[in-house]
């Protein structure tokens, strides 16, 4: 599936839900399912800056696809991160690099996360489209 295809599955799920509090619910699910991050990785270098809570990111030129691992101590981000990484993950990094996120817009997110949630995603957001521009620039 293609980054746009992810997103808009992603925009018929919330859709299926009638209030903020089930979505909530939905994201923090997703948080639970999303495999630990190996303690190896939790390093300082691979701790997003800008978030509130701790968020470490990995990813792993597997081929030419760009895969990402991620994990939080905090349960909602961990769900948000768990979107990220279901949008973004197994696709190269010149569509990373060039995507964009207008599911977080479509399915309300933006307006129901608190300004630091709201950074911490964004930040989130930023490192991986980062990690995917170093990749292209180490493939060139």
């Amino acid at each position: 599936m293609t980054i746009n295809e992810i997103q808009a599955e992603i925009i018929e799920e919330f859709e299926l839900f009638d209030n903020w509090d089930d979505r909530y619910a939905y994201i923090i699910e997703l948080g639970k399912k999303l495999p630990p991050l190996a303690e190896e990785y939790k390093t300082e270098d691979r701790k997003i800056k800008g978030c509130q809570s701790q968020v470490w990111l990995r990813s792993d030129l597997q081929g030419e696809q760009l895969v990402y691992e991620a994990d939080s101590d905090a349960i909602i981000v961990k769900g948000l991160v768990s979107l990220l990484i279901r949008v973004l993950s197994a696709h190269t990094p010149s569509e990373i690099a060039q995507s964009d996120l207008y599911f977080i817009d479509k399915i309300g997110m933006t307006q129901h996360l608190s300004m630091t949630r709201a950074n911490g995603l964004a930040s989130m957001i930023k490192q991986m489209k980062l990690d995917a521009v170093v990749r292209m620039t180490q493939n060139a």
